[in-house]
């Protein structure tokens, strides 16, 4: 049983971007809310090597970090993770998907091979300036990265995120993230349009109140994915009916994959084409390539269905073989070659782009995003000569046609903006975006939502720099849940309870039900009192009576008397011994207090001296509610039901209701010395202003301190001087009463 209360809160929200800020590439981005640290991707910049390549880790403390989150295994996102945990003083967690776990050792491994070998490495992994770590580094970050399942949900220190597909590779997530009440979406790279082999990004079932988006392609407009495939097949046919060769330079895990899937199937279909060989030049693609068919359930219907219907895995190629040597590679005829590294940096696409480059009959198709400082972006204005990768210096004709056919799997204008409408987010921080193509976004969404700007439901855009710190203020709720037997209180305005907290979750619940619905075990601290008093039993109880209206008597013999007070607060006599015990707490604290404060001053006020003197001749009415009490000689009020009674005194109460003469009646009481008097007095005003009443050294006077007001009083002619007339005029009732309830001060004639 659980009952929600939320309850408003206004925090604010630090968001750094490390990497990826106006720029596509070594994506890194930090949030700090509520003293929680989230770091969101760890890339490496393709245009660059060795430390220029990382985020700048320099600018932040990486020990302050509680998790990490990567979205996928491209390099630009996760290329730089195994630096920061080995490399750095982080010691957060972190957390990817199963299919970028498997795919991540692969893939840096292969990273690890080619950095040692630019640096000048033997391949051991000799940190040089290229190298940011090694292969034993990338094996001890493998060991502690911890897996999550898509749309389950994992608390880490107050911190609870969710995984969703997001269409861009195989296991590529976006993290619903939710902190303190605060709900952030974080897409990562993500497509909105079903692939060969994936379905489109999800939509959280939640609205997030921040929304961190991609904008690598502004807002351009792709083409369909049918009119693609078309385009792409017919460009690579006419090549080859011309003799000629065709390159794709990919990224080996993800766009390849697609690629071979439509050439596959376009070779199925055209049996003239079964003499051209189709292959794929990346040993990390052929590595990898049984973790795409061992997640052929995580794939969309298409493939699961070819998988269940034919028996055959969709990713076993009948039509594509793999180069595995380029040096024993003849391309004497017709052929299509798809090799990585996409940007043509390096590798495997450099070198045949090279070699094919000076003959027309040959072309290359740009099928990826192509980053700037890269030669695949360089190569989209058509230069006439390209640097060999060997020697720079040295310039290749390039006579070879180029086209560019995008299959990156990120969003377009009109798939952002729409999705960015069902997710309905109030504030959005624009990543993975080259400058000018993330300002147009900007502009076109804050030109969208200008209608609402001023309003509750206004629309803020962000597209922060790298190390550009954004503050953002947010009315986060706090959920506060009822558990246990707290929920029958329901119906009440006022429900009484334990609120017991871990990190940002509060439950509600009753201090019996702690142990149960949380980690935590109650105690109960018991308070005991104990005086020292010889007034009688039934002299405390009547003053108790007159304080709190009615006690329950537990014991009441010859040798003990114990009684119980509002139902909390015990009190036991025994030989002169008063204990007084209570379970501690606010509201039981306070009455034993009061409590405490009677007993003290049972021996010494007014009544009970009224109350034990002998017998007179006084009478006076008895109250219409209750008779006074009976004493007897020895001073003990003896009980009506149980004895006869010599005499009826009169109670305080009954002089207090009697109109106050303005002189102290002489026959109420025998005159007591002047220490007594005083003392009575002392005694009433300790009472009245408790810690605010300061007595004089030489007994003859005091102070009332209470805040601000002051006041002075004199005991031989009971004066007081106050410049605040209401505490005068209370002091003054006050000692009216004590003069009432003591005995006459018959000092010399005067008071």
């Amino acid at each position: 049983m659980s009952k929600e209360q939320e309850i408003e809160d206004l925090d604010t929200l630090k968001f750094i971007a490390l990497g990826g800020g106006n720029e596509v590439g070594r994506s890194c981005h930090i949030l700090e809310y509520k003293g929680k640290v989230i770091m969101l991707d760890a890339g490496v910049h393709p245009a660059y090597t060795g430390i220029s390549a990382l985020p700048f880790y320099d600018d932040y403390d990486l020990s302050k970090v509680d998790i990490l989150l990567i979205s996928h295994f491209h390099l630009d996102h996760a290329a730089s993770l195994p630096f920061v945990m080995q490399h750095t003083e982080f010691k957060g967690r972190v957390f990817m998907t199963h299919p970028t776990k498997a795919i991540y050792r692969y893939l840096l491994g292969d990273f690890v091979k080619v950095t040692s070998i630019s640096s000048g490495g033997n391949g051991s992994g000799a940190n040089t300036s290229a190298a940011l770590y090694t292969d034993e580094d990338l094996v001890q970050s493998f060991d502690r990265i911890e897996t999550v399942d898509y749309h389950s949900t994992i608390e880490c220190d107050g911190i609870r995120f969710t995984a969703y597909h997001a269409g861009h590779v195989l296991g590529a997530a976006m993290y619903f993230i939710e902190i303190g009440g605060l709900k952030i979406l974080f897409t990562g790279d993500f497509s909105r349009e079903e692939s060969r082999h994936l379905n489109a990004a999800e939509v959280p079932p939640l609205k997030p109140d921040l929304l961190i988006a991609e904008s690598t392609f502004g807002t351009a407009t792709h083409e369909p994915r049918q009119e693609k495939e078309l385009r792409l097949t017919n460009l690579i046919h006419s090549t080859l009916v011309k003799g000629g060769r065709v390159l794709l330079p990919v990224f080996a895990l993800g766009t390849a994959q697609e690629l071979m899937l439509i050439l596959e199937d376009y070779w199925n279909q055209h049996a003239n084409l079964e003499h051209v060989n189709i292959y794929f030049a990346s040993s990390l693609a052929k590595k990898c390539l049984p973790v795409f068919q061992a997640y052929v359930n995580m794939m969309n219907d298409n493939i699961r269905r070819q998988f269940r219907d034919t028996n055959t895995n969709p990713f076993q190629f009948r039509h594509i073989k793999n180069i595995k040597n380029l040096d024993k590679f003849e391309d004497f005829g017709p052929c299509v070659v798809v090799a990585a590294p996409g940007m043509l940096q390096n590798g495997v696409s450099r070198d045949l782009l090279e070699r094919w480059a000076p003959d027309a009959k040959n072309s290359v198709i740009l099928t990826g995003y192509s980053v700037e400082g890269t030669l695949a972006k360089n190569l989209i204005t058509e230069p006439d000569m390209i640097p060999s990768q060997a020697n720079p210096d040295q310039m290749i004709p390039r006579r070879l046609t180029i086209e560019e056919i995008s299959f990156a799997a990120h969003v377009d204008y009109e798939q952002n903006a729409k999705f960015i409408d069902e997710v309905d987010p109030k504030t959005i921080i624009l990543v993975h975006g080259e400058s000018n193509p993330m300002g147009r976004l900007k502009s076109a969404l804050l030109s969208k939502y200008s209608k609402f700007k001023g309003t509750d439901n206004e629309v803020k855009v962000y597209n922060p720099k790298n190390c550009d710190e954004v503050f953002l203020k947010f009315k986060g709720l706090k959920i506060i849940k009822a558990l246990g037997s707290i929920v029958k209180e329901k119906e009440s305005n006022v429900i009484n309870g334990v609120l017991v907290a871990k990190d940002f979750e509060m439950n509600l619940m009753k201090v019996d039900d702690v142990r149960e619905f949380s980690t935590l075990t109650s105690t109960v601290v018991k308070e005991r009192q104990t005086l020292r008093i010889d007034a009688g039993r039934d002299l405390i109880a009547w003053h108790l009576r007159q304080m709190f209206g009615f006690i329950d008597v537990l014991i009441d013999d010859k040798e003990e008397w114990e009684c119980r007070i509002m139902g909390e607060i015990v009190i036991s006599l025994v030989d002169g011994v008063c204990v007084i015990e209570w379970v501690s707490g606010i509201i039981n604290d306070s009455i034993a207090d009061s409590v405490v404060a009677i007993l003290m001053s049972v021996e010494s006020s007014p009544a009970s001296v009224k109350l034990s003197s002998k017998t007179h001749n006084h009478s006076h009415g008895e109250t219409e509610n209750e008779s006074p009490p009976k004493t007897s000689e020895d001073g003990e009020i003896k009980n009506e039901e149980s004895m006869e009674v010599d005499s009826v005194a009169e109670t305080a109460e009954q002089v207090e209701d009697q109109e106050q003469p303005d002189e102290p009646r002489a026959d109420l009481f025998e005159a007591p010395t002047l220490t007594g008097r005083i003392e009575h007095i002392q005694t009433l005003l300790r009472v009245h202003f408790g810690d605010s009443f300061i007595p004089h050294k030489d007994c003859l006077g005091c102070d009332i301190n209470i805040g601000q007001m002051t006041a002075k009083i004199d005991y031989q002619d009971l004066s007081v001087l106050s410049k605040s007339g209401v505490l005068k005029r209370r002091i003054e009732m006050v000692l009216k009463r004590a003069v009432a309830l003591s005995s006459t001060l018959a000092v010399d004639g005067e008071f």
